[in-house]
């Protein structure tokens, strides 16, 4: 399952007057893509940064700690620096989610240019329905990635005191990572609006092939009709109560209706 975080840091400057020993809060918001489809669920998880502690709030068990729990045990060398470690270790876990799910909705993206021009109703739909979700969905990914650019950049700041120089190397890679994941929902979500516009296009362009077979036919109906219509006045008229008459107004029917039928097919309106 992937996750998304928004990250907002505080100092409560009150306190204490020396960064190292000011507590920290940041509120991280996890966010997971449905797995059939486009939509975002968000679950809470408050951090409190402490001098000597770690401290995280969850309301739910949906941001699941068992994997980030295994990721700091995978850097034991760095175990001296332990509260910073553990803080990156969260901030990492938390941006190769954003990746993730990035992704996820970059492959529903895909799957909408395969529909685009597909045939029938149910597809249409399929595309209007899936690509107003997505959007809406970025929209939420980017209020959750793009702050993280400052929150990430924020606790490199020397007067904060929270990383240090061995450290920094490592929120450095995490930082690049911010800026590619939003740099990306940026390039998605002006993708959506792409697909949303040229869905819109089809369509228009559908509606105008329909309106120009419509017309071509009721144009070649209206020429019998008004033929038979002619003739059948109680009027005398060229032909009345003869064979010959008949037989000009069918010739007539047959050669006008064919003469627009293949200037039709020659204009591609048939």
């Amino acid at each position: 399952m992937s996750w998304l975080s928004r990250t907002r840091c505080t100092r409560d400057s009150g306190r204490n007057s020396t960064a190292t020993r000011t507590p920290h809060f940041l509120s991280v918001y996890a966010v997971a893509v449905d797995p059939d489809g486009a939509g975002l669920t968000m679950s809470e998880l408050a951090v409190i940064l402490a001098p000597q502690a770690l401290i995280t709030v969850r309301k739910d068990a949906a941001f699941a700690l068992d994997e980030l729990v295994a990721r700091w045990d995978r850097t034991p060398a760095l175990a001296a620096h332990w509260v910073a470690l553990l803080l990156h270790g969260l901030l990492d876990y938390v941006v190769d989610g954003h990746f993730a799910a990035v992704q996820q909705l970059d492959e529903r993206i895909e799957e909408l240019d395969d529909l685009l021009f597909a045939e029938g109703g149910r597809q249409i739909q399929t595309v209007q329905r899936q690509s107003y979700a997505l959007r809406k969905s970025l929209v939420r990914l980017r209020r959750v990635v793009l702050p993280m650019r400052e929150v990430v950049n924020a606790l490199m700041r020397p007067d904060l005191g929270v990383v240090d120089g061995p450290l920094l190397p490592y929120y450095r890679d995490v930082y690049d990572h911010v800026l590619r994941a939003g740099e990306w929902t940026e390039s998605l979500h002006d993708l959506v609006a792409s697909v949303m516009e040229t869905n819109l296009s089809v369509q228009a362009n559908r509606m105008n092939l329909i309106m120009k077979k419509v017309t071509s036919w009721a144009a070649i109906i209206a020429v019998p009709t008004a033929i038979t219509g002619f003739y059948g006045q109680n009027l005398p008229y060229p032909g009345f109560g003869q064979q010959s008459g008949f037989i000009v107004s069918s010739a007539v029917i047959v050669v006008v209706s064919l003469t627009l039928y293949f200037a039709f097919r020659h204009w591609d309106w048939l």
